[in-house]
């Protein structure tokens, strides 16, 4: 009975601790070209500066009302980030897999580096944007989400 009563404690100690953790984060986007001929721009973008968000933000309420951000588009512009550029999926031959190989090392490498510096990779989200069949122009957004305890 004592080895299960301590065992119930060390169990409940380790949960507080687990909830107990913050994190802070950072955010890796890739935001490859599927334009044709080569015509679009491919990159990697990192590092972005930290900015306070409810700069930004107009708070709803119930009753119709709202407290609207008084900030402009180019007043929470981000000016300092970190921007590696990527080749494009096509040229005007068609699809290169030698770039599409060439963004995946340079992808890895990012992550590799983050991982070294004690970011843990925790979440990818990838989308496409396009029109549909009849419109050739479209970009791949993958993100990829790291965390790292404070």
């Amino acid at each position: 009975m004592k080895k299960l009563k301590l065992i119930l404690m060390l169990s409940l100690l380790a949960f507080s601790e687990l909830s107990a953790q913050t994190y802070e984060f950072e955010i890796v986007t890739v935001i490859e070209s599927i334009v044709p001929k080569g015509l679009g721009r491919s990159r990697m973008i990192a590092k972005t500066e930290n900015v306070d968000y409810t700069i930004a933000t107009t708070i709803r309420k119930e009753d119709g009302q709202k407290e609207k951000s008084k900030a402009k588009r180019n007043e929470i512009r981000t000016k300092a980030f970190e921007e590696t550029k990527l080749l494009n999926f096509y040229n005007i031959g068609g699809i290169r897999f030698n770039n599409i190989a060439t963004n995946d090392a340079m992808v890895r490498s990012k992550l590799n580096i983050m991982s070294e510096n004690g970011w843990e990779l925790f979440s990818v989200t990838s989308a496409v944007e396009s029109a549909g069949d009849k419109d050739n122009n479209g970009i791949f957004v993958t993100r990829y989400l790291f965390r790292k305890e404070k």
